[in-house]
């Protein structure tokens, strides 16, 4: 039930929140992806410099992914006019492609030497 509602809230949520970031607060699509991804930053300064609970910061981690994903997404696909880059949907997800595997061939992951 918790994994239900958690994702039902940060897609819902999320996506509203990232909507509202960027239109009524006034901080646009660039602006909304900084401080979703300062706020997802933070949490990556808390796993590696805390004993924070690692449970906690991957929800943390996975319910801001969502406003950042729609504040990203807008910014691809909306009008000039309206801030955005105008992309067509098969051109912005082919740029979210490309950014997905040059993440993962940059940020290879290795096996532990301990578990956690």
């Amino acid at each position: 039930m918790f994994y239900w509602m958690t994702i039902m809230f940060s897609q819902t949520l999320g996506t509203a929140l990232g909507d509202w970031t960027a239109d009524t607060a006034g901080l646009g699509y660039g602006g909304g992806a900084m401080v979703f991804s300062a706020l997802l930053a933070l949490v990556v300064a808390a796993y590696c410099w805390t004993t924070l609970s690692r449970t906690l910061l991957f929800w943390s981690a996975f319910i801001l992914t969502r406003p950042l994903g729609a504040v990203v997404g807008d910014f691809l696909d909306k009008p000039v006019a309206a801030g955005g880059l105008a992309l067509s949907r098969y051109s912005a997800s082919i740029a979210l492609l490309v950014f997905i595997v040059a993440c993962i061939v940059i940020f290879w992951q290795r096996a532990a030497k301990q578990g956690h």
